[in-house]
């Protein structure tokens, strides 16, 4: 499978001016491409193909207008052409329902917080015996190592992010000897606001909540953001610190489902979680919290991390009745209010938690043997048999409102 692998750089002054005008020359040939093909479809004209945006742009370098392209490397331009390939096929399979609707490709601006470009193998860029990344006409630029690539790199994308920090990310393959070996536990994820995961056998992890403990410092830098006048130096200063104050939230959030995903993969073989409506809870109340959480984010690190290290990751409905129903008996008694965090089974009378049931049902609905530890105060002494759980309800079809689209 392949691999995303993100470094930290550290450009000098005269890198910086290189890399500034790679990324303008970049920008500029993907908007010539897109308005190519804007006014092709204005005029009725056919879709124009990405070889013949290629040659325009061979032959657009040899103008006046244009000759500044020469100073870049050539493969960056070529991606950027596969990059706006890349955005019209993502718009027509959307359109196509073969994936989440999305706009259709728009025109970059040299205001955009984020920049990159990409090198492939035929760039020519490489790691040096010293440690430095050398880049064609940019230079060998210092990287901070934080782990050994497993194999060698296939392309490397430098980017620029809204808080003008550098980083390179690799592409990378890894093989089948990243699996682990075979474990017996199983483990069924409850993913939740007052605890950020409970697990069926009875753990709970404290949601960390990094927004809303960094929320004072945000709100001062973003107050003092919007005192400053529009098109000052002042205000882009203020807008960095804002952006690295929104960065290290991020980070922050990112480490720490780092973390509990390698923890559970490396502790179980088998996990489960439930297929939550993400977007439907950011539409209500609970909108920050929720993306406070980052549940999306998570689970993404538990399934890749699975399919990588040989475990196995399942997804259970949305509308499995994982509150409703007993995990001791199986009776399903119907909903409750989110203020009952515990209650007792009225089939078997066992005493039960409302989270951790929810985590082994979670578990049982995906087929994972496991038990809850903890959980049961006291079992009745006939238990009932499981009924029928009902019909779940179809969910409704997707509106355009409603959609929308590794770090290792």
């Amino acid at each position: 499978m392949q691999l995303r692998y993100g470094f930290r750089l550290y450009p000098s002054a005269g890198q910086l001016q290189s890399l500034a005008e790679a990324f303008g020359c970049a920008r500029v040939v993907f908007n010539d491409a897109l308005r190519v093909r804007e006014d092709a479809r204005a005029g009725g004209l056919p879709f124009v193909t990405s070889a013949e945006l290629s040659k325009r742009l061979t032959a657009v370098k040899k103008t006046p207008e244009r000759a500044w392209l020469a100073e870049v490397s050539s493969v960056i331009l070529q991606q950027s052409l596969r990059d706006l390939e890349a955005a019209y096929r993502n718009f027509f399979d959307g359109l196509k329902g073969k994936r989440p609707r999305m706009g259709p490709p728009r025109f970059k601006s040299k205001r955009d917080t984020r920049q990159a470009i990409r090198f492939t193998a035929n760039a020519g860029w490489k790691i040096t015996p010293g440690g430095k990344l050398r880049l064609p006409k940019v230079g060998d630029v210092a990287v901070k190592w934080s782990r050994t690539l497993p194999s060698t790199p296939s392309t490397v994308t430098v980017i620029k992010d809204s808080a003008g920090r550098y980083f390179a990310s690799f592409v990378v393959e890894t093989g089948p000897e990243e699996v682990l070996p075979p474990i017996t536990p199983e483990v069924g994820v409850d993913l939740g606001l007052g605890h950020f995961a409970v697990l069926s056998d009875g753990r709970k992890i404290d949601s960390p909540r990094f927004l809303r403990r960094a929320e004072k410092h945000l709100k001062k830098a973003q107050r003092a953001l919007s005192r400053k006048d529009k098109g000052s130096a002042n205000r882009t200063k203020a807008r960095v610190k804002v952006a690295r104050a929104h960065a290290r939230v991020a980070d922050a959030r990112r480490e720490f489902h780092h973390q509990l995903s390698t923890k559970l993969i490396r502790e179980n073989q088998a996990i489960a979680v439930e297929d939550l409506t993400v977007k439907g809870l950011a539409r209500t109340r609970l909108a920050k919290s929720v993306h406070d959480a980052g549940w999306s984010q998570f689970t993404t690190m538990l399934e890749y991390k699975a399919s990588r290290y040989g475990r196995t990751f399942v997804r259970i409905g949305r509308f499995e009745p994982t509150s409703q129903v007993c995990s001791a008996c199986g009776v399903k008694d119907g909903p409750k209010p989110l203020h009952i965090r515990q209650w007792t089974c009225t089939a078997c009378g066992t005493t039960l938690d409302r989270d951790i049931n929810a985590a082994v049902n979670v578990a049982k609905a995906a087929g994972l043997a496991v038990t809850a530890r903890g959980t049961q105060v006291r079992r009745g002494l006939v238990p009932a048999q499981r009924d029928e759980t009902g019909t779940h309800p179809k969910p409704r079809p997707t509106t355009t409102r409603q959609t929308g689209i590794a770090h290792l």
